[in-house]
């Protein structure tokens, strides 16, 4: 016979309830569930930022990579190069006259003039610089390399225009994407226009220290860049700087197409057009016919960009001269 104190002498377990409303009962679910939804959001950060910062490791890795083998090639190569042939000591002392004008001469952007596609001057059979034999063997995408003083020293790819937006240079997958030449850029001849497209990235990988342009202590310290192809070398002078408005309605409205246009009288509009909007003004002058570079980067606005754009630098002409003009640019009132 059970007792009250249990079948065993030890003391019987009573329940009690406390009658809790309705609308308490609601309340406390609800705490419950935004404090289950808080945790999960929480963890799904912390799993987020940590994957982040591992791809921004594995890029830098890979950027580091790629840069030892791009450079050593570079030292050995310069080591390899024969000395110049000495100059024919019956050569004239100046330039024939036809010679001194084609060097000189800039056509106007008179309506119905072309820019004509021409072979790269120094390499019409394409022949692939040594420098880049070795990296299209860890990835034959690899066309290019870019050099911005303090900001970019980075391998440039070309596929489509998706497919590196998340993928690095090996091709592994990384939200950090890597640098790329537009996929509608022809290198089989010497492009009138390059553009190169980059995430801006906060760890500032990539480009996302290009806005730097917008100052004009670090435009007038860095004026002068490098982008190098697979066929050619290529020193260029930037000449505008600022965010565009993808929209034709808005001021800040730049046609990229016309850019790449063969029309030099619509080239000659697209760079006044960004001499407009940039956040500087500059005394270096840029033509119709000149090669541009253009560098993109994404802004918080999905229907804005980031653009750097810069000339080629002339047979001639002197950096040193052109460094000189940059430094004596001037905050756009305009921008």
């Amino acid at each position: 016979m059970i007792n009250q104190q249990g079948r065993r002498g030890r003391p019987r377990k009573v329940r009690t309830y406390v009658y809790m409303p309705p609308e308490a009962r609601r309340r406390r679910l609800l705490h419950r569930l935004c404090m289950g939804m808080l945790l999960a959001m929480l963890v799904f950060s912390v799993v987020q930022v940590a994957g982040y910062w591992r791809d921004a490791v594995s890029a830098r890795q890979a950027s580091e990579k790629l840069r030892a083998l791009y450079y050593a090639e570079a030292a050995a190569t310069a080591t390899q190069e024969p000395a110049a042939p000495p100059a024919m000591t019956d050569a004239p002392s100046t330039p024939l006259p036809v010679q001194e004008e084609a060097q000189t001469a800039v056509p106007s952007a008179t309506p119905g003039m072309l820019l004509i596609q021409s072979a790269y001057p120094n390499n019409p059979y394409r022949v692939v610089s040594s420098r880049f034999k070795k990296l299209r063997q860890q990835n034959p995408d690899i066309v290019g390399w870019l050099t911005i003083d303090d900001m970019v020293d980075e391998a440039v790819v070309q596929r489509d225009n998706s497919y590196y937006l998340t993928r690095d240079y090996r091709g592994y997958h990384n939200v950090n994407g890597a640098i790329f030449l537009d996929e509608a850029c022809d290198l089989s001849s010497r492009p009138a226009t390059l553009t190169l497209y980059g995430h801006n990235m906060k760890t500032g990988a990539m480009f996302g220290r290009l806005h730097k342009y917008e100052s004009l202590n670090y435009y007038r310290e860095h004026a002068l860049l490098t982008f190098d192809t697979l066929y050619e070398d290529g020193r260029y002078v930037v000449f505008a700087a600022g965010k565009i408005s993808l929209n034709s309605w808005e001021r800040q409205y730049v046609s990229l197409a016309s850019l790449h246009s063969a029309s030099l009288e619509r080239r000659a509009g697209a760079i006044g057009r960004l001499q407009e909007i940039s956040a500087f003004v500059t005394a270096v002058d840029v033509q119709a016919d000149d090669q541009l570079l253009l560098l993109i980067t994404c802004v918080e606005d999905a229907d804005e960009r980031w653009l750097v754009a810069a000339r080629r630098v002339r047979e001639g002409e002197s950096e040193d001269a052109l460094a000189g003009l940059a430094r004596q640019c001037s905050i756009n009132p305009a921008y």
